[in-house]
């Protein structure tokens, strides 16, 4: 995999097959669009928290079946869509996919996805900057049978308001679907192929490769010390699209298989590092409370479909919303590098602003949180907390964690408390 050298980026947009070359793999996927005449697909904030970018992906659901996801695409490097499709605004009318989707050709209302007639019936546009995001989050959610108030969490919408838009998405709700999409959606391949991709930029080389075996990220590794791990890229995606910082060698990690798997003893539950934490979110409910809610108010679901729970500890930002979690749960990590594997308490892994226990030739490969309370608890207690600028779609300013274990008499047996966005790293 590593001898062989990919010269083209290919997907599909809108069913057109694209083949880009010469192009950096670290450009996002909005960039892309846009410069390549698609520019239904809007840049609003560029950092992922207004959702007037998002796109429809396919790819492998919380239930192991091919979904349409809701994503930024201005968090997206280009290099991370190769071998997926691609669905925006302009490409979801009912009419048969155009063979060039550029041409602009008169659409009749009959013709419009049921999602953009409900927004048409219902007023849901009024300058009409934001509506394609808001369309093509509606979308994935309806092919999900979900259209409601947390599909549209993570779009904004400074002048219509959004009652309209939430009738909108009551009227599809429970509409019968079997279209043109449903249908493509059944035959969808998610499986994402190897990739080597290295071009040259402003006189400097880039390089994305995405392995599809734990070891040839370590071999990689070896060969590019500097090289930097990606998996949902929502945090790299901003330091990419607002930042503009250049990152010659990137290694993805989104086809891993023994990093996407959750597995479930008795004992503990063991989440793969690159585990999207909307599969989180959904085959873990009620397990951990904490952790639950906390994820809820974990950015939005165009987010969450992306960001990795490896991610969110690697980058080891003190605001992080997970770590506290983890940390109050009593979570261990398990490492990998040229020597083998290693498991390390949670609670020893962060060292200083931004700087963890991780070796530059290791990875992160699963979280392990234990089930079982202290020896005679009768009740576990479990809360998490986080306070932002605003409610949902927000960084934390502060975070908190708490786990108490009790017996029959109340007496506490076991208490973890966890801290976030307090000092340089997650108490």
């Amino acid at each position: 995999m590593t001898q062989q050298r990919d010269v083209w980026l290919s997907f599909t947009v809108n069913g057109e097959p694209v083949s880009a070359k010469d192009i950096s793999p670290a450009i996002t996927l909005l960039e892309y669009l846009r410069l390549s005449g698609r520019a239904g697909t809007k840049e609003g904030c560029g950092d992922g928290d207004c959702g007037a970018c998002t796109v429809a992906i396919v790819g492998a659901g919380a239930d192991g079946k091919p979904h349409y996801q809701a994503v930024n695409s201005c968090l997206i490097p280009l290099g991370a869509v190769a071998g997926r499709q691609v669905l925006t605004a302009d490409g979801v009318t009912q009419c048969s996919i155009p063979k060039k989707p550029l041409v602009k050709e008169p659409v009749t209302f009959e013709q419009l996805h049921p999602v953009q007639a409900a927004m048409v019936e219902t007023g849901g546009s009024q300058c009409g900057y934001c509506t394609p995001g808001f369309i093509m989050s509606l979308f994935a959610a309806y092919y999900d049978g979900t259209p409601d108030d947390l599909s549209v969490e993570g779009n904004l919408c400074r002048c219509t308001g959004y009652i309209p838009i939430r009738r909108a998405a009551q009227l599809v709700a429970d509409a019968t679907i079997q279209d043109q999409f449903s249908a493509q959606l059944g035959s969808a391949a998610t499986e994402l192929l190897p990739l080597a991709y290295t071009t040259q930029n402003n006189g400097h080389s880039e390089r994305f490769y995405r392995p599809t075996q734990l070891s040839e990220v370590l071999d990689l590794l070896q060969q590019h010390p500097d090289a930097t791990l990606v998996a949902g890229a929502t945090d790299l995606g901003l330091e990419m699209s607002w930042h503009r910082q250049h990152y010659p060698v990137l290694i993805s990690l989104e086809a891993i298989a023994e990093l996407k798997q959750i597995q479930q003893t008795e004992d503990y539950v063991e989440i793969g590092a690159a585990v999207p934490l909307s599969h989180i979110e959904a085959n873990l409910h009620g397990i951990f409370p904490s952790l639950d809610e906390m994820i809820h108010w974990f950015a939005a679901r165009q987010v969450r479909n992306r960001a990795t729970l490896g991610g969110n500890i690697g980058t080891a930002s003190p605001i992080g919303d997970l770590p506290p979690v983890l940390l109050s749960l009593d979570a261990t990590l398990k490492l990998a590098g040229p020597g083998g594997e290693r498991t390390l308490p949670l609670a020893n892994f962060f060292t200083g602003y931004r700087q963890t226990e991780l070796q530059s030739s290791e990875v992160i490969v699963a979280v392990q949180i234990p089930r079982r309370p202290a020896p005679g608890t009768a009740r576990r207690l479990a809360q998490s907390y986080k306070i932002g600028k605003r409610g949902t779609d927000d960084i934390s300013i502060v975070a908190a964690a708490f786990v108490v274990d009790v017996d029959s008499s109340n007496t506490i047996l076991h208490a973890r408390l966890g801290y976030g966005g307090v000092a340089a790293t997650p108490p």
